[in-house]
């Protein structure tokens, strides 16, 4: 009975330390979708900002858009009209399309958090001033 018990504590023991280690030092980082958003083909003619669960969508034609993009603020008069309510949890995007239409994908980041590549339509952003491809 002595020898169960000691084996039982050391065992609860072993369990115990290992997971305040999980805890204490996490592997990976942890990224989100807040913020400014290019597409990633160097194509910069479209931007979104997610924020606070509403995606806003903006363009640019002509000039640096860059520099333009960096004046945009969610919700100012600049977006193109309509938003669509997104979540991001447990790294998948969920976002409402309207009319019943809905994207949900798991979404893995690159470059530092940088680059989304949303992993089930192939499709990826880059973060506004990232200076990641």
């Amino acid at each position: 009975m002595k020898k169960l018990l000691l084996t039982l504590t050391l065992l609860a023991t072993v369990i115990i330390s290992c997971q305040k280690e999980i805890i204490n030092n996490p592997t990976l980082p942890s990224y989100d979708m807040e913020g400014k958003w290019t597409n990633s083909n160097n194509n910069q003619s479209t931007m979104y900002i997610y924020e606070n669960g509403v995606i806003y969508t903006y363009y640019c034609t002509t000039g640096n858009c860059d520099s333009l993009y960096n004046t945009f603020e969610a919700g100012d008069a600049n977006e193109i009209p309509g938003t669509n309510n997104y979540t991001f949890i447990n790294d998948t995007l969920r976002v409402d399309l309207n009319f019943g239409n809905r994207l949900v994908t798991p979404i893995t980041f690159e470059c530092d958090g940088g680059k989304a590549i949303f992993t089930t339509s192939g499709y990826s952003l880059i973060k506004l001033g990232s200076g990641c491809q």
